[in-house]
């Protein structure tokens, strides 16, 4: 399917003399751009347009401007299995070791595979990520962080990346553009340890004195910028990031690609890290909502989106770019530092009135904020409430270029290009969502089923999250009982059964549609 747009010539822009008209060629393509803006533990409640009490205005135009969907989900409680499954179109649960991997970890999608960036790069497109991986590095451990660093995203279909390892409070504290450390000194080599300190150097247990933020619960090993880590590092004094610019240089990468990219088709990943821990807003935005860091860094993430936003529009190709912004799993407040996030919440509700979060089987822990974009061929100020999952990305965007993919690859993803767009209202018949411990959970029509697991009732290092473990199975009507209060399984044992034999024909299928079918 070939999408041919109209260009354009004129876009008035705002500089500090006023408005004045400028002439912008636009792109001549038949494919429309891709910016996937993927937040990092932004709760469903977080966004004002999504009834938040912090502003949001950059993002709030994206449901202005687009499609709003209320019944969407990532497909994981958190970061690794969620990026992972939208990446490849196969539920994370199916692979070992795809768990919340560790700053050391090797490449969990490896050379070969069928992912989304390789599927956009074989119709054209200029791939790029920036921002979080978190889905390993490298082909053997322990990494070698001193030399080229692969396989890794550019081995998986990505033209550029530019990337935080793993996450903000984990070793290494570096950038890693394409295969290399940037600013790495070679006379001050990187190691790196999830064992032991390297050298004795200080940590946050030992030297708290040395700390700006303090940690609440792990958290504790080597500091940088005074903020200690998870895991131990020793080396690489000029390559280390300054958390309060991450944001900014992540924009400058992201703008960077696509002034590089505006006379050709392209897509770019923007994994964002603000409102992941260690949440430390650069100062522009610190102190500005009175909700403490969290809300600040909820502030700096609507002014990236807002950023990109403005350069689409300089150079004219706000028209011909497909905009995506969510989440890849829902908020926690206290998750390893001190830094005011439940106490000074206030009015503002993350989870949405949802039970759970992060982490947890219940919906906050999945149920996502989901906003689609795209000028002139997505109406605007349109709501859908079509069951939705990042990991149908993949089929989706092959389907709309024109790839027919064997079923037995991506099996777990879907074409919803129509749904997507706001086309077509209805969406997938039924989707399974994943929480710590591989504890699978199933929704199909109003009902979701949550599978019996001994473990914990809340998540056990303590973020004061609901795990929605229970030795026995769980039921419940998303659509009169939003909140699952009301276990139904013992007064619906048919149903209970029959979503229980649903759930696991998905987990013994081996290709594309014997189980979730459109």
């Amino acid at each position: 399917m070939k999408i041919y747009l109209k260009s354009y010539i004129y876009l008035l822009i705002f500089n500090s003399l006023g408005l004045i008209p400028l002439q912008v060629k636009s792109q001549n393509i038949t494919s429309p751009n891709i910016v996937l803006i993927y937040a990092d533990d932004l709760g469903y409640g977080d966004i004002s347009s999504y009834g938040g009490d912090i502003p949001t205005p950059h993002i709030d135009n994206l449901a202005k401007n687009g499609l709003k969907f209320t019944n969407a989900y990532a497909a994981a409680a958190t970061c690794t299995p969620s990026r992972y499954a939208m990446l490849t179109g196969e539920y994370a649960w199916r692979k070992q070791g795809t768990g919340v991997a560790p700053g050391d970890a090797t490449s969990l999608i490896l050379p070969g595979s069928t992912t989304l960036p390789g599927v956009l790069q074989k119709a054209g497109y200029k791939t790029a990520v920036v921002g979080k991986w978190h889905l390993g590095l490298g082909k053997k451990a322990p990494v070698n962080w001193n030399k080229d660093i692969k396989p890794g995203p550019l081995e998986i279909g990505f033209d550029y990346a530019y990337l935080l390892p793993a996450t903000g409070d984990r070793v290494p504290t570096v950038f890693v553009e394409n295969h290399r450390v940037v600013n790495l000194d070679p006379e001050d080599p990187i190691t790196v340890s999830y064992r032991k300190n390297l050298d004795e150097g200080p940590t946050g247990s030992k030297n708290p004195e040395q700390l700006k933020m303090m940690y609440s619960h792990g958290h504790n090993q080597s500091i940088t910028n005074g903020i200690s880590r998870i895991g131990y590092m020793s080396g690489g004094e000029k390559a280390l990031w300054q958390d309060e610019d991450i944001a900014d240089v992540l924009i400058n990468k992201s703008v960077g690609f696509i002034e590089e990219n505006k006379d050709s088709p392209f897509f770019l990943y923007l994994a964002t890290h603000d409102i992941h821990v260690p949440r430390v807003p650069h100062k522009r935005f610190a102190g500005t909502t009175g909700k403490g860091a969290r809300g600040d860094v909820i502030v700096q993430l609507d002014y990236t989106v807002g950023t990109v936003q403005k350069k689409l529009k300089e150079l004219g190709l706000e028209e011909n770019t497909l905009l995506i912004f969510t989440s890849d799993n829902g908020p926690v407040l206290d998750d390893g530092y001190v830094d005011g996030a439940a106490e000074r919440l206030a009015e503002h509700d993350p989870f949405a009135n949802f039970r759970g979060g992060k982490y947890s089987t219940f919906e906050a822990g999945t149920r996502v904020p989901f906003l689609v974009q795209w000028k002139g061929k997505v109406k605007s100020n349109q709501e859908s409430t079509a069951l939705m999952s990042q990991v149908d990305f993949l089929r989706s965007f092959a389907t709309f270029t024109g790839q027919n993919l064997p079923k037995d690859i991506a099996i777990d993803s879907q074409n919803h290009w129509n749904t997507l767009i706001g086309e077509q209202a209805k969406g997938r018949k039924s989707v399974v969502q994943q929480a710590i411990r591989n504890v699978l959970s199933y929704i199909e029509g109003n009902y979701k089923y949550i599978e019996p697991h001994s473990g914990p009732s809340m998540v056990p290092w303590g973020v004061e999250i609901e795990t929605g473990f229970n030795q026995e199975p769980q039921l419940y009507n998303l659509k009169k009982d939003p909140g699952e209060t009301e276990n139904l399984a013992s007064k619906m044992p048919e149903k209970t059964k029959e979503m229980a034999a649903a759930l696991n024909k998905i987990r013994d299928s081996k290709v594309l549609g014997t189980s979730t079918t459109d």
